[in-house]
């Protein structure tokens, strides 16, 4: 392996003069050593872990390009109860703790309610039922975590469909029901459910998983959120409804209520997943399954549903190695190089071997689809050249001491991994900081930027193909630039934010004055801010230990790892005191690695002959270059000059910007870095032998 320093934080000054930028720019390890590899992998797509992991969903819709089933996953396997045809749409909830809303006849009331629960967060579901009178319309919003937090939601729901409810108060109802017997086909049970509504009872049909792994329609009547709520709706069913035999539902049985939805402009099947540990499950034997809450993403394997937290949890279960097809490609670009695709497979198989198995962090899940575990976004990400990298190291795993290392990686080290201190506080043995100059592949073809300095004393960037220098120069010999098209914008950093608009427009024969010029703000290099006191207190809230002061006036990096990330930052000479470095990136605004250094915009540094040093403001006195040339200082507009010719301006007012490099924590495995490697022809075990230290690969 070639070897190379670590890059350094570099300072920014000249004769008399200090400003500091940065030259160089942050996953937790565990001690656990993976099972073997498994057959199959469990994704977790929508769940409640607490603090761990949230990104519920009231409810998903699948469908498939083929015919496909939904049926109950038990310990003997899973089954299959109901046959969709191909494009049919299903949708799935849970039974738990919901408010119902409304019902009425009218279709248009029920509708225009559900849209004006919809934009708000209880979210509304609207079904039909038969009676012996035509169809009624049931409006529900949920579901809700406990019967207060449902009780809660009624009052709201009560206020914002107040006027389609005609005397109607909305009632929190829950997951216990009566049942009124089982029947051999749907159509009976639905016959029965149907006579238990002209009575005034809530009925509905279900599915009810048996104890040895089959099923049976039933039919449940009421949906009590609680045991007196229950034992009063039995001893008034039982009063009006001699004719069948009720008796309290198991709780525990596994059941699957069969609903109409007609919520989303045509009536599907809705299934909502009863009973403790119930869990359905959905498949295809032909094509992928589709999840419309998803962008409509297709995955393929199968779908568990069920119920974690009192929220619906959705698992894509299917084979280990398919999942990798879509892992590789929705982590890097399929054109990348073959060993760097091969580099990033085995990457991720060992990362998700590790996993699997891991059931305290995601509990019914091995990973999550999100870059919280890997980017997974089914067959979308999929493409041969990934598909063939895969496959080519198909079972191959990155082993320390005999077990599976936790591979983590990151999208740009920025020119040096991270030392596992520098991330977590701890160590890591397969981790060190080691050089990835490969990392500025990412700037390839990347336009450079032009940092300018107007005449009213805003600064900010213009690309570089709309820019050119007009020949002439400042007093303090910065160059003037002009621009080549009307309404050219000044951005406020380098790069074009749709969001973010100009702080400035130039037009030809306009000046201003040449600061530097930077890359595009990109993976590997970045600038981020300014950020006012104000902006930065609110984005450290509840992330120190200690609250951080207030106003923040100064900001210094004070430590650094061995890659030069900052490991200790100070506000005011305070230390903020998060939990481990890497929490400094969503600290302080949100910004893409540690590899940083920050610039006070409103403040500078000038450094005496003997090596004092003296902090300078844009109102003090000073010889400086200003944007006009001359050698004064007035605030806003100023330029301060470093004696090899570079330039930063002084605002008026004090803001922090970051100034730096890499995107991620930078531990492992350096995405770019490996791309850049695989450019120079290094193949994917030299690879990931450069960035995890003293490790083997071996196949299973």
């Amino acid at each position: 392996m070639r070897k190379s320093t670590v890059p350094k934080v570099v300072t920014w000054c000249g004769k008399g003069l200090l400003a500091v930028l940065l030259a160089a720019g942050g996953l937790q390890l565990s001690g656990k050593a993976s099972a073997l590899s498994a057959d199959q992998i469990r994704v977790g797509l929508f769940m409640d872990l607490g603090s761990t992991y949230k990104s519920t969903q009231a409810a998903v819709t699948l469908s498939s390009g083929q015919a496909w089933s939904v049926g109950f996953k038990a310990a003997g396997g899973p089954s299959s109860a109901f046959a969709l045809a191909a494009g049919e749409e299903a949708r799935f909830s849970i039974d738990g703790f919901r408010v119902k809303v409304l019902e009425t006849r009218d279709f248009s009331a029920a509708s225009a309610a559900y849209k004006k629960l919809a934009a708000t967060a209880d979210k509304p579901f609207l079904f039909a039922a038969q009676i012996s009178a035509g169809q009624v319309y049931q409006l529900y919003a949920g579901p809700y975590a406990s019967e207060q937090a449902a009780a809660t939601g009624a009052a709201r729901t009560a206020k914002t469909a107040a006027a389609y409810l005609e005397g109607q108060v909305p009632g929190v109802k829950g997951p216990k029901h009566l049942t009124a017997g089982s029947y051999d086909t749907e159509a009976q049970a639905a016959a029965a459910a149907s006579s238990i509504k002209d009575a005034g009872f809530d009925a509905m049909v279900a599915l009810e998983q048996t104890a040895d792994g089959g099923s049976r329609y039933a039919v449940w009547v009421g949906e009590a959120a609680n045991d007196q709520d229950l034992a009063a709706l039995s001893s008034s069913a039982a009063a009006q409804l001699p004719q069948f035999a009720l008796s309290n539902a198991d709780a525990g049985l596994p059941g699957l209520i069969i609903r109409q939805d007609v919520g989303q402009g045509q009536a599907v099947k809705h299934f909502q997943v009863s009973g403790k540990d119930a869990k359905a499950w959905a498949s295809s034997s032909g094509s992928e399954l589709k999840v419309k809450e998803r962008s409509n993403r297709s995955y393929r394997g199968a779908m568990e549903i069920s119920v974690l937290n009192g929220q619906l949890a959705l698992v894509n279960e299917l084979p280990f190695e398919e999942y990798l097809y879509s892992v590789v490609g929705g982590e890097v670009p399929s054109s990348w190089p073959a060993e760097a695709l091969k580099a990033q497979a085995v990457a991720a198989r060992s990362y998700a071997e590790f996993q699997v198995g891991q059931s305290s962090k995601f509990k019914i899940a091995d990973v999550v689809d999100t870059t919280l575990s890997q980017a997974y976004n089914g067959v979308a990400s999929e493409s041969p050249s990934v598909v063939e990298a895969v496959d080519a190291t198909r079972g191959e795993v990155i082993r320390k001491d005999g077990k599976v290392v936790e591979a983590v990686f990151s999208s740009n080290a920025g020119g040096a991994s991270a030392d596992p201190s520098e991330v977590w506080n701890s160590g890591g043995d397969a981790f060190a900081s080691v050089p990835s100059e490969g990392d500025t592949a990412a700037t390839k073809g990347q336009k450079m930027w032009y940092h300018v300095l107007l005449p009213s004393g805003v600064s900010g960037y213009v690309r570089e193909d709309n820019v050119k220098e007009t020949g002439t120069f400042t007093g303090g010999g910065l160059a003037k630039v002009t621009v080549t098209a009307k309404d050219t914008n000044v951005r406020p950093l380098p790069l074009i934010q749709s969001d973010k608009s100009p702080v400035a427009k130039m037009n030809p024969g306009d000046t201003a004055v040449l600061l530097e010029k930077v890359n595009e703000s990109g993976t590997y290099s970045w600038v981020r801010g300014p950020f006012t006191s104000a902006e930065l207190l609110k984005s450290l809230q509840g992330k120190t230990q200690t609250p951080p002061p207030s106003p923040i006036v100064t900001l210094d990096v004070t430590k650094r790892g061995p890659s030069g990330r900052a490991t200790e930052i100070k506000a005011n000479g305070q230390v903020l005191d998060v939990k481990y470095p890497d929490l400094f990136r969503s600290a302080l605004g949100s910004l893409p690695s540690t590899l940083f250094d920050i610039v006070q915009t409103g403040s500078y540094t000038v450094r005496s002959a003997d090596g004092t040093t003296a902090k300078k403001t844009g109102s003090s006195g000073a010889a400086v270059v200003s944007a006009s040339g001359q050698s004064t200082l007035a605030g806003g507009g100023t330029v301060i000059l470093s004696g090899d010719g570079s330039a930063r301006s002084v605002d008026k007012n004090e803001g922090f910007m970051f100034v730096g490099r890499g995107n991620g924590h930078g531990l492992g495995l350096s995405q770019w870095g490996a791309k850049g490697m695989a450019d120079e022809g290094y193949g994917y075990q030299d690879i990931l032998k450069h960035y995890y230290q003293n490790v083997t690969i071996t196949k299973e």
